[in-house]
């Protein structure tokens, strides 16, 4: 996933990079006509093979100088003179090519100025990405948050090579000590337990990943805890010891050089991701548009009918159970939550979720919301802050997730989505909880991005149609 994730993001500041060398040499060149103190004006195609030779060497020195590999720099300073390099090897060269081509007049004023102008670019870019992925990691919600497993030592090292490494945010979220003597050593990691307390901590803790590190000498039935790693739907990794492990989802990825066998548990790579994260923020942006022009209507009918708040907000549970605050617009009587208990024994589900076909906390202006989908619609403030995903698993409360059997966690290893399989299924006439959570995991199990856009489809149409809507 690391691999994967940088990749992306070098191929995308390649681009960038080209793109910089290309505007800067064009304002330089524009800047040059108009000063053109020197009396000397460079010829349209001589500027033209100029910028491309500055392109394509500024990308050279680039990686070179380890810009578009998955190491970081220690700090801003380092990368700032290892661009300075860059771009001033770029120049050297080119000046030279000048001189051998024999290209009469160049002008300096066109020289000077792409330089610096490249220059700042090339540093500002870095610096604005850097501070934006370091920051991504600092908050828990949006970094991958990661237990470590194993010997002192072993933890130790993989925690320093998972800080030299540059991902979309990663965060070590603590570890599990193997033997008693470890705690004894000073270590900047959070020791949650021991080895025994690996599940709790898979239950109670945000964990998206778990590396396994044992040391040589180490016995440990791995098979157990990579099972319910699955079960859980947390991806999991193992620094290679003495052993034998074999796997047929399983991946050979490196952590700066630390080799480890990977499972992403069957959803998507780190571009299907991209391409679902684009659409969530496009979809969003628009649906938050709706909205707020659906707003002032549903707001005055929603109190024009019933006592209470325009919106509803409830806790729910979200990736690997972060808690978050869900909105719809208001469907029931205000009071709708404490009169849930009255109604458990009604319930027409069997398992954790609650549904009643003719619930009568339902409002008359909540039934016509429910059965066009608006009600829906304040969700969109949910997808744009990340919490939520535009196709995903439903999101459940925080009492479903506490009867949850291990196999059932695995729904909410993604985000949840405001459509999914379910909603496009008929969910009307699903009954058994058992079926939602096999119809989750064939979602997460077969996620493509054209599914996505299919289910949104599917989704559009039942609701024109009041298909599955009650």
């Amino acid at each position: 996933m690391f691999q994967q994730q940088f990749y992306i993001v070098a191929n995308i500041l390649m681009a960038l990079d080209a793109l910089i060398m290309i505007v800067t040499g064009y304002i330089a060149y524009l800047i040059s006509l108009e000063v053109r103190a020197e009396g000397l004006v460079m010829a349209w195609h001589d500027f033209l093979g100029c910028v491309l030779f500055s392109m394509f060497a500024n990308n050279y020195f680039m990686a070179k100088f380890g810009f578009y590999t998955l190491r970081r720099f220690p700090s801003t300073w380092p990368m700032m003179g290892a661009v300075f390099l860059a771009v001033s090897l770029d120049f050297i060269v080119l000046s030279t090519g000048v001189i051998l081509a024999g290209i009469d007049p160049f002008s300096r004023v066109y020289l000077i100025v792409h330089f610096l102008s490249a220059l700042s670019a090339l540093i500002i870019t870095r610096v604005v990405l850097y501070y934006y992925l370091d920051q991504r990691a600092l908050t828990a919600s949006n970094s991958r948050q990661i237990l470590l497993v194993g010997s002192q030592d072993r933890i130790a090292a993989v925690a320093a090579a998972l800080d030299r490494q540059r991902s979309w945010g990663h965060q070590v979220a603590g570890s599990l000590r193997i033997k008693r003597d470890d705690n004894e050593r000073a270590s900047q990691i959070p020791v949650l337990g021991e080895l025994s307390d690996f599940d709790r901590v898979l239950r109670e803790r945000q964990i998206d990943e778990v590396i396994l590190a044992l040391p040589k000498d180490f016995r440990l039935n791995l098979d157990e805890y990579v099972q319910t790693c699955k079960k859980m739907g947390v991806a999991f990794r193992i620094v290679p010891a003495m052993f034998d492990f074999t796997e047929a989802s399983l991946r050979v990825e490196t952590i700066q050089g630390i080799p480890t066998l990977t499972d992403h548990v069957g959803f998507a790579g780190a571009s299907g991701l991209m391409y679902k994260k684009l659409l969530d923020l496009v979809a969003g942006f628009l649906g938050f548009i709706g909205f707020l022009l659906l707003y002032p209507i549903a707001g005055l009918a929603i109190k024009l009918d019933s006592p209470g708040p325009v919106l509803f907000k409830q806790r729910r549970v979200g990736m690997h159970g972060r808690v978050f605050t869900l909105y719809k617009f208001r469907s029931m009587v205000a009071d709708a939550e404490s009169r849930k208990n009255e109604l458990l024994k009604e319930s027409e589900m069997a398992g954790p979720i609650f549904k009643i076909e003719r619930d009568p906390r339902i409002t008359r202006v909540g039934r016509f919301l429910r059965r066009t989908s608006i009600d829906e619609f304040p969700q969109f403030i949910n997808v744009l802050k990340g919490e939520m995903s535009l196709v995903g698993t439903r999101p459940p409360t925080l009492d479903e997730v506490t009867q949850y059997e291990d196999w059932h966690r695995r729904r909410i290893s993604i985000k949840p989505g405001i459509t999914g399989l379910w909603q496009i299924s008929g969910r009307s006439k699903i009954t058994n909880f058992a079926d939602v959570v096999k119809l989750d995991l064939q979602y997460i199990d077969r996620w493509r991005f054209r599914r996505d856009l299919a289910i949104l489809w599917k989704t559009i149409w039942a609701v024109l149609t009041g298909k599955g809507a009650k």
